[in-house]
């Protein structure tokens, strides 16, 4: 019995079963092969550690996304265990993070907490298509200045966004965009709370410097509960998340979809594409984090299917988006966590503190955890790789520039779109920067190449790197070397690893003009798949090939 071998992403075919393991959750392969009691009690403890740790992070990041705290919890509660359970990662922690900040808070502002639900909804169904067509390992080619350039620029909307809270400022909903924010804060500064900033730089401190003392409480965690501890103690005037926002509910909602139309979809369209697009490239990126800290290797396909599914289930019960966060990742790595258990342990432990304790999550100063987003932006930054890229090449700068411009002053959508096109067409350029051409025998006289004489009256043309569109008018240039008194032209592609439609067309037109002036044309060295394109032209004849020099100058008796 055979099994058949179907087409991959990267065009190779491979075996049935490679498939059927790519579509397989990591949970189920390291369950049927057995999991030692001893790693199943140090997935639950480090399950329980992330767990803690992801408290103050979910409900930071739904505040900071202008939703209410419980959306954080039911995020990382509901999608945190489907990720985990049936993704790709052996030890992948899903949840809300900073990342999505931006775009959720754009959404809820022009189309409301129903809006994000369904393009959450949306966005999840995406990345199940995406899986499914196996484009995990197509998400390898987005640029690395495109992905620092615009997580620089959410590092920066971030701790913007947080200023309000960070100062205590009397002031009312945030205008939606970085410099418009900047405008409000400098007519509002009368109003700094001293009690807030201070509260702020404890959570700041505390965040830094807890685990330098200690690594068995999390740094997030000594933030909360003392800070907490001081502003309720000591009754300080600073405003609370019961304050602002009412009672954290004990309970999960009953899960539910808003009505879609045809006209709701096309308009959350884009925004669920942002959200698809991030969420992709944010997991897959923690993922690869993760394989490199334990010697693994992740299912990114399977691994965006579970992204999906738990995105579809997060806005079922009213959450906001999620994905992988390589922060929570490393807590549960560095914690002993080895397998999907620990992630789903992560996430009872969460709906434990939701109903248990849920009442002492209302006291939280808002200013505390603002401190807290304040030290996520400073570590989503990555200010060394900004920096190191500008000191590169000049195209890959602008493209992180650009993008980094265009996240912080306009949306990260249009920053994406810009940047991943701007860096195509640069990639283009200096591929045809590359491609040469080169005459090997000059005007009159012979020459040698090689060790084959090249006798008058013969033109070899040496051609290195891709033929394609971007460098086909390098080619085209080969009718200006040529005289009246060179008959034969040999035209050598040794060097050229592909030619695309229009450097087809060049070679096309090329050999028919130069048969209309009564000339020989070959073309010789040339690689077997460059070689079969050119069969299926249809000005190609089996005479035109040669396989080189000397081979061709034999055949013309020269």
């Amino acid at each position: 019995m055979y099994e058949c071998l179907i087409g991959s992403s990267e065009g190779a075919f491979v075996p049935l079963s490679t498939v059927r393991l790519e579509f397989t959750p990591k949970l189920f392969t390291l369950w049927k092969a057995g999991i030692p009691r001893a790693q199943l009690r140090a997935d639950v403890i480090s399950g329980m550690i992330v767990g803690i740790v992801a408290l103050p992070l979910a409900i930071a990041f739904a505040i900071a996304s202008g939703v209410a705290p419980d959306k954080g919890l039911i995020t990382a509660i509901v999608a945190g265990f489907a990720i985990s359970a049936f993704g790709g990662s052996r030890v992948q922690i899903g949840g809300p993070t900073g990342a999505f900040i931006v775009i959720v808070y754009g959404i809820v502002q022009q189309h409301g907490i129903e809006g994000l639900v369904i393009a959450t909804f949306m966005a999840g169904i995406l990345l199940v298509l995406l899986g499914l067509m196996r484009a995990g390992k197509l998400l390898k080619y987005f640029p690395h200045t495109l992905i620092v350039g615009f997580t620089a620029g959410i590092a920066v909307i971030i701790l913007t966004t947080q200023v309000k809270e960070l100062l205590g400022l009397r002031m009312g909903d945030l205008p939606s965009g970085a410099v418009q924010q900047w405008m409000a804060y400098a007519g509002q500064l009368t109003s700094i709370n001293p009690w807030a900033v201070a509260v702020s730089v404890l959570s700041i401190g505390l965040v830094l410097f807890t685990p330098r003392i200690t690594r068995y409480i999390p740094g997030p965690l000594a933030a909360i509960i003392a800070c907490t501890a001081v502003a309720w103690g000591f009754q300080l005037p600073v405003e609370t998340i019961a304050g602002r926002f009412g009672a954290i509910p004990q309970t999960l909602p009953i899960p539910h979809l808003p009505r879609l139309d045809l006209a709701t979809v096309r308009e959350l369209f884009q925004p669920a594409v942002a959200i698809a697009l991030l969420g992709a490239i944010e997991s897959l990126l923690s993922a690869v984090v993760a394989d490199g800290m334990i010697g693994g290797r992740h299912r990114s396909d399977m691994e965006l299917i579970a992204q999906g599914g738990g995105n579809m289930l997060s806005a079922l019960f009213g959450g906001i988006p999620a994905t992988g966060a390589i922060a929570r990742t490393a807590t549960n790595v560095k914690n002993g966590g080895r397998t999907p258990i620990a992630g789903m342990v992560h996430a009872i432990t969460l709906l434990v503190i939701m109903l248990a304790a849920a009442p002492l999550a209302g006291r939280i100063p808002l200013a505390a955890l603002a401190g807290i987003l304040v030290v996520v932006a400073y570590n989503m930054s990555e200010w060394r790789s900004f920096v190191s890229a500008l000191k590169g090449h000049r195209y890959d700068a602008l493209v992180l520039v650009v993008t980094f411009l265009l996240t912080v002053v306009f949306d990260l959508v249009l920053a994406i779109e810009v940047g991943m096109v701007l860096a195509a067409f640069l990639f283009m350029k200096r591929m045809s920067d590359i491609t040469d051409l080169k005459p090997v025998l000059t005007d009159g006289g012979a020459a040698e190449e090689g060790e084959i004489a090249v006798p008058p009256g013969v033109r070899v043309f040496d051609v290195s790197g891709p033929l394609f569109f971007g460098a086909a008018q390098k080619f085209q240039d080969v009718l200006s070397e040529i005289n009246d008194r060179q008959h034969v032209i040999i035209i050598r592609l040794r060097h050229v690893p592909m030619v695309d439609a229009t450097g087809m067309h060049r070679i096309g037109h090329i050999v028919q003009q130069l048969e209309r002036q009564r000339k020989q044309i070959f073309i010789t060295d040339v690689v077997p798949t460059v070689a079969d394109e050119l069969r299926a032209q249809p000005w190609f004849r089996d005479e035109l090939l040669a396989m080189n020099v000397e081979d061709t100058l034999s055949r013309i008796g020269a």
